[in-house]
């Protein structure tokens, strides 16, 4: 982490704050070992990780007052992990998950400037079928709809990671990809509501997103069942 350009920074979230260290910008890069190479990662994608993203601030906004209640949470493809850092801040059952190898380290480096308790995170791919994460009753991301590809890879990673009633919250920022998402989320008894975020004042550019929200039940995943 030596080798990278930091910024740090003070998130505010009504009376709650918090303390952020990511990359300075797009440019930062260190993989000296080649272990992000290894993993396919590329010089111009190993710094999205470390960047705060609209759709990552827009994640925490709509998080910070909704009712988890005593649910378990999983965070996919957190990045720098605002989200899960708030909840965690919360006392919510957080865990968080990234393929990147360097956010395992910047998310115990956050959460110690915040003095909270370690946030449990494992390293994994959504196509990788050996993770110990189990299963949740909430799982949430944001901007993770890059590819097609990422389509039929994120469906199958929400189906072997959630409960059998579950819901899922991810802000996409407008990449044309969220009708598909919600049609083969349908299959596995998933109903989708597309919805746009109250107030985005926090933000420095209008936000062309939507927040998508599935969920399901025990009638719903008889009803896809049916139509099969």
């Amino acid at each position: 982490m030596t080798n990278l350009r930091l910024c740090y920074q003070t998130i505010e979230f009504g009376k709650l704050d918090i303390h952020l260290c990511s990359l300075r910008n797009k440019q930062e890069f260190y993989d000296p070992e080649g272990i992000a190479e290894e993993l396919g990662i590329s010089s111009a994608a190993w710094p999205i990780f470390g960047i705060v993203w609209p759709s990552g601030l827009v994640l925490a906004h709509h998080m910070i007052n909704y009712d988890i209640g005593s649910k378990r949470v999983l965070e996919i493809g957190c990045g720098t992990a605002i989200s899960s850092l708030l909840l965690n801040k919360k006392n919510i059952d957080i865990t968080a998950t990234d393929y990147h190898p360097e956010t395992e380290r910047f998310l115990n480096r956050n959460t110690e400037l915040n003095g909270d308790k370690l946030i449990p995170f494992e390293r994994t791919g959504w196509a990788d079928k050996n993770d110990t994460l189990g299963r949740f009753d909430l799982i949430i991301g944001s901007d993770l709809l890059y590819e097609d590809e990422h389509i039929e890879l994120l469906s199958e990673f929400i189906k072997e990671h959630s409960n059998r009633k579950c819901e899922v919250i991810i802000v996409d920022p407008g990449r044309g990809r969220k009708n598909k998402l919600a049609k083969k989320l349908l299959e596995i008894g998933y109903l989708s509501s597309f919805s746009k975020p109250d107030n985005t004042d926090y933000l420095s550019a209008d936000f062309k997103g939507h927040i998508l929200t599935f969920s399901r039940s025990n009638e719903s995943i008889t009803a896809a069942k049916e139509k099969q």
